[in-house]
């Protein structure tokens, strides 16, 4: 692989606009659109910067480029599609993100958990929550903190910012009730306060987008079986350096239809080794029982609730053991097949409603960092089945608790569960825990944060 002063070359300046981006973003129908164009190829020499990066980008998972993708529209240098193809905007992003943030490569896979960490952290920020909006059954992301405001419509639903300058709002319209082209047409009509600055009109999507007065708008619409399905996004102009990376979000979030496509995957942290790619992407093993966290050489820490019935617990290719447990939810593995411990500080502050929280679970594609909430106590995401046991932390990277257990039969949407309330065993009683089995306390690395402990998260299976 090339290293990274001869893959990288010379970086751009950060802070590029993204007035492009609502121009270019999303104007996808199906997966033979490529929004991130590869590099054309011409007669003057190959730019080996742009090459090596390629083939780093290339050799990983589909998931994990995908992934990549998201992290880098969240840290502000990504605006094209999320679709895990290489090209010029792919590379300029990851340039950007690194002369920003002045770290390690983030295609080598330490770089690449602290940017997907940071992205999860922006998109936690955020309160970015992905799910089924009841108004028109479309999968929609909406930034809940900026848009804290939500009103049900007759076929759809708005959420606004409490100062009414930024409103989001989704639109269904049934079969024979409006087409593309009758939306299309009211949407580009000539208005004496809008001015047009894109259209695009293909069988199944049309997209506009606009300016008025000192207002911009980002329109799209799908068809499909079940009739016409979008939104709208519209925000003041002085908002823009803000807002455009939240309708990049919103807009590759979209899911007009998901009752006939599943979701893309959650962000992923890639485990090491990296899993090979399969070109597809791999259903979730059903002998995975939960999840665990190394706090000290051959020990994993994990939920008791997740070793209930199963009697073989393995870690890797080794069996593990359960050496301890407690009433409050917690239990002691030894296990020989473990990773390096890397254990996170214990937060000793109450975790209120204006936390940003991030889950660290296992799947078959690495790690997901799953951006959550706190409600009492317990924590709202969007994990899998197997997350039983998984570490949840702050944004700085604080221990906040371990998912205590998870439904045996829970409510999916299109395929993959949307988030859900789940119980948290706090960090005070694993604390208390660890002290009582002689297990020293915890010191933060000195580049700490979410990603920081992806290493240390281990996949429990049972056979």
């Amino acid at each position: 692989m090339a290293s990274g002063a001869s893959r990288w070359g010379r970086l751009p300046g950060a802070g590029r606009r993204q007035a492009a981006a609502l121009l270019a973003l999303l104007l996808a129908t199906g997966p033979a659109a490529a929004q991130d164009q590869p590099r054309p190829s011409r007669a003057a020499p190959a730019d080996p910067a742009f090459e090596g990066a390629k083939a780093a980008f290339e050799a990983l998972p589909e998931p994990e480029r995908k992934a990549i993708q998201d992290a880098l529209v969240w840290t502000g240098g990504f605006n094209a599609v999320v679709s895990g193809a290489f090209g010029r905007r792919t590379f300029e992003a990851l340039n950007a993100y690194r002369a920003r943030t002045q770290s390690a490569d983030p295609l080598d896979p330490r770089g690449r958990a602290a940017l997907l960490g940071a992205g999860a952290a922006a998109r936690n920020a955020a309160r970015f929550r992905i799910a089924p909006d009841p108004g028109s059954s479309a999968v929609m992301g909406v930034p809940e903190r900026l848009l804290s405001k939500r009103t049900a419509l007759a076929s759809g639903t708005r959420w606004q910012s409490p100062d009414g300058r930024v409103t989001l709002e989704t639109r269904a319209y049934p079969p024979e009730a409006e087409t593309l082209d009758t939306l299309f047409e009211k949407a580009t009509a000539p208005l004496p306060s809008r001015k047009v600055t894109y259209k695009l009109k293909r069988p199944d999507v049309v997209v506009v987008t606009a300016e008025t007065g000192a207002g911009l708008s980002y329109i799209r619409y799908a068809a499909g079986p079940a009739g016409v399905r979008g939104f709208l996004f519209g925000y003041d102009k002085a908002l823009a350096p803000e807002v455009d990376r939240l309708v990049i979000a919103v807009a590759n979030a979209f899911v007009p239809f998901p009752e006939a496509a599943a979701p893309a995957p959650v962000a992923a942290i890639p485990s090491a080794p990296a899993r090979p790619e399969t070109g597809a992407i791999v259903a979730q093993d059903p002998a995975v029982a939960g999840a665990g966290l190394t706090v000290a050489p051959g020990r994993v820490l994990t939920a008791s609730a997740m070793l209930e019935g199963c009697a073989a617990p393995r870690i890797g290719a080794a069996p593990a053991r359960k050496l301890a447990a407690d009433p409050s939810g917690l239990a002691l593995l030894d296990a020989p097949g473990a990773p390096a411990p890397i254990r996170p500080v214990a937060r000793t502050e109450p975790v209120g409603a204006e936390d940003n929280l991030i889950a660290l679970a296992p799947s078959p594609d690495g790690i997901v960092a799953a951006p959550g909430s706190a409600v009492a106590g317990d924590v709202v995401a969007a994990l899998q089945p197997g997350a039983a046991g998984a570490p949840v932390l702050d944004r700085s990277g604080r221990l906040v608790g371990l998912i205590a257990r998870y439904p045996a039969a829970p409510r999916r949407v299109a395929g993959i569960v949307p988030p859900a309330r789940l119980p948290l065993v706090p960090a005070g009683a694993i604390t208390a825990f660890l002290a009582g089995q002689g297990i020293a306390e915890a010191k933060t690395p000195s580049d700490g944060g979410p990603g920081a402990f992806a290493p240390a998260v281990v996949r429990i299976v049972c056979r």
